[in-house]
């Protein structure tokens, strides 16, 4: 079997992230705060996990706890506060969507009061959540518009430790959903476990570096593409499942490359590159003629330079010389494949 990298014309689609393409991002900061485009304001933009840490700790990826937890967002600082130093910064829709979800109730999820809005860019429905909001100034099915308010910052949380008032932000991602059916899913898979937020649960949601697609926003001189900045995420592992007919085909049709020889024998199943944070970027069908061994879920390679800079989701694992998939990554697969 050629793995997916090795073929000259996923090569060929993969550089055109580096192009200017398309148009500037649509998408905006969801805060006056634009520290960002600063240079070294990293430390004004990101809200630190507490005073003595880097604001690295507020940035996107294996962050926290010396690398081995994942940060799925921004923590973008407050710039405005009331008397009693209460975070006041309004919240704005980073582009034009729907409001797909908001979580009202603070007490049910560690975001506290957050929204999620869905984007549909170049064909590619993106969803950007906003945790941690003292006020919600919207509500779910309503179409709202870049920079349009939609809530107030705050520091809400189910946690036993609350934010404190010195590193109030919000919350901010930019996710791919992972399954349609993931409420039958998480009901089969977890049934002890309570799902709040059905199908905006955060399992349901591998969040995107939300960095570079602000800065792109900032950059005249660059073009941006959603497709090619998907397409050209780094591979931390490829698997091969036997799935044929699961909803992220549908949902992230042009994330899904040319066969034709499955074309032409039919699909009988898909080779999928996976970045460390679980996001699938590439998928390739495959004809039953092409695939190797009967297992529903095959590991088909392991980039080890992106898993040893980016190990915290703990999708693989070697032993000796061999990679195989976690209980974490395998079920990741099969939530997708659900």
């Amino acid at each position: 079997m050629t793995p997916i990298l090795s073929r000259p014309w996923l090569v060929a689609v993969i550089c055109l992230g580096a192009l200017k393409l398309a148009a500037q991002s649509p998408f905006q900061f969801p805060t006056a705060n634009h520290a960002l485009y600063e240079a070294g304001g990293e430390l004004k933009f990101l809200a630190p996990t507490s005073p003595d840490r880097s604001w690295t700790t507020g940035s996107f990826g294996c962050v926290r706890t010396d690398g081995w937890q994942m940060h799925e967002g921004l923590d973008i600082r407050s710039l405005q506060h009331d008397r009693a130093g209460e975070p006041t910064d309004p919240v704005m829709a980073t582009a034009d969507g729907t409001v797909m979800y908001v979580n009202a109730k603070a007490g049910l999820s560690n975001y506290g009061k957050y929204i999620v809005i869905g984007h549909n860019i170049e064909g590619i429905e993106i969803f950007s959540l906003y945790a941690h909001l003292s006020a919600v100034s919207t509500a779910a099915g309503k179409t709202v518009h870049a920079g349009e308010v939609i809530g107030t910052m705050g520091r809400t949380s189910n946690t036993s430790e609350r934010i404190g008032k010195e590193r109030a932000h919000v919350h901010f991602e930019l996710n791919v959903l992972v399954n349609d059916n993931f409420s039958a899913w998480f009901k089969k898979h977890l049934p002890g476990e309570r799902n709040d937020h059905g199908l905006w649960n955060g399992q349901n949601l591998d969040g995107l570096d939300p960095r570079d697609v602000l800065l792109a926003e900032h950059d005249s001189a660059k073009k941006f593409s959603l497709v090619n900045f998907l397409r050209s995420q780094t591979e931390l592992c490829r698997v091969l499942v036997h799935a044929t007919n699961f909803s992220y085909l549908k949902r992230y049709a042009p994330l899904v490359l040319k066969n034709p020889k499955a074309d032409k024998e039919g699909v009988a199943g898909y080779e999928i590159a996976l970045n460390y944070n679980a996001v699938p970027f590439a998928l390739l069908p495959r004809a039953a003629s092409e695939i190797k061994g009967t297992a529903k879920v095959q590991l088909l390679a392991v980039n080890e330079a992106e898993y040893h800079a980016h190990p915290c989701r703990r999708l693989v694992v070697q032993h000796g010389s061999r990679w195989q998939l976690t209980e974490k990554g395998l079920r990741e697969i099969e939530m997708l494949t659900y």
